[in-house]
């Protein structure tokens, strides 16, 4: 029977972290995988996790399933964190799911049961999985393009006029904030022009939320977001816990579907029957200790004041690297560095670049040219950069 198995690609990243760890070198710095890293290249346990995991430990009297839709209460502290009062509550269905490839994941099945036929629009270029997600499911998928090589930012008018073609039962899928892998971002005035073209066409809406918090702030950055449900009829949003609450291997993530309160019981049925087929009931050891960080004003106060030290934080990486690139080359041509947003920028170089800054310097990017910024440190900033300078990049 399973000698009809074909091989499968092996997972790109995962091949570099091995790479990355085997190379000897002291002067290698990895800007591949997609995890937070302080100054001493640690991913930290956040102080309010910590605490909030204490609370859980004295005051949990059981493990028993909590629902096929997770805690009630998660779902709610999800809300207000991601939606705020954009649309009534009584119009938000919503379930738990291992992370936000999980939320994504559930997503797509929606679709796939609402129109098997649906056309999934995505951003050139997006997250891999996004892709990996809907070619396994059989969803066709069609490119809008979004990321300008010249400029390092986005092509407006170029996505417009792609997502333009959607039509009703399609499906357009956004980037709520800090886009993985450019780190480019639509300001304020795009975004309306994204929801003008949504309106008029009456494709449905689906947004990827996965670094809340760290590129404006955690307000400005579910903006977009808020937009979107409070002026379509129909929105799907996967919010991701991983990053700005550093529980990645919890997998805490939130399917929402926003549409109308009478449509509201079978949108939840519909949500819970599909994580049945899945995984029946949701993990809940994160998002349980997310909803205590989150009810908590304490615990909450504590977790922004951390998560904007890190968004910072990066937020200077990004200045530091492009001014030492600006002294090296004599122009600003890549000044978009400190422009990008949250924890990825495409430098827009070639993979046989990233290839040589690989095996010459013991730099580690994606072969698109992706790099984590939060992978660098004052002392990595300069090497980087004479490392990109060198290349020729």
């Amino acid at each position: 029977m399973f000698d009809t198995l074909s091989p499968q690609a092996p997972d790109k990243i995962l091949a570099l972290i091995k790479m990355f760890r085997d190379d000897p070198r002291e002067t290698k710095i990895d800007l591949g995988v997609g995890v937070y890293k302080d100054a001493d290249g640690n991913t930290p346990v956040m102080r309010a996790i910590k605490a909030a995991e204490q609370i859980v430990w004295d005051t949990q009297d059981s493990k028993s399933y909590t629902g096929l839709a997770g805690d009630p209460a998660f779902a709610d502290a999800m809300i207000d964190l991601v939606l705020s009062e954009a649309v009534p509550r009584d119009q938000i269905a919503a379930v738990a799911t291992p992370g936000g490839t999980g939320a994504c994941r559930q997503a797509f099945e929606l679709v796939k049961m609402a129109n098997p036929k649906a056309r999934v629009f995505v951003s050139n270029p997006t997250w891999p999985n996004h892709l990996s997600i809907l070619n396994y499911l059989g969803l066709e998928v069609v490119p809008y393009r979004y990321f300008d090589a010249d400029s390092r930012g986005v092509d407006t008018q170029a996505m417009l006029d792609d997502i333009s073609t959607a039509g009703p039962g399609d499906l357009v899928l956004l980037h709520g904030c800090c886009h993985n892998p450019t780190g480019a971002n639509l300001n304020s005035v795009e975004w309306d022009a994204v929801i003008a073209s949504l309106q008029a066409s009456g494709a449905t809406a689906m947004v990827d939320i996965a670094y809340q918090g760290f590129g404006d702030g955690l307000e400005e950055d579910a903006a977009a977001t808020r937009k979107l449900v409070s002026s379509l009829p129909n929105v799907l949003v996967a919010a991701s816990c991983s990053k700005n609450f550093g529980v990645y291997r919890e997998r805490t993530g939130i399917l929402m579907l926003v549409g109308s309160s009478s449509a509201r019981p079978l949108n939840q049925s519909t949500l819970e029957y599909l994580n049945r087929q899945n995984y029946s009931f949701p993990p809940d050891h994160g998002a349980r200790i997310v909803t205590t960080v989150l009810t908590d004003p304490g615990l909450r106060a504590d977790w922004q004041t951390e998560l904007e030290a890190v968004r910072l934080s990066m937020l200077s990486l990004r200045q530091d690297l492009a001014n030492e690139l600006q002294r090296l080359a004599g122009s600003d041509r890549f000044a978009f560095l400190a422009q990008h947003r949250g924890m990825f920028s495409r430098l827009g170089t070639t993979p046989d670049l990233v290839e040589k800054l690989r095996i010459d310097y013991g730099v580690y990017m994606v072969g698109d040219s992706r790099m984590n910024i939060a992978g660098l440190n004052a002392q990595k900033v300069p090497i980087l950069a004479q490392a990109i300078i060198d290349c020729g990049v």
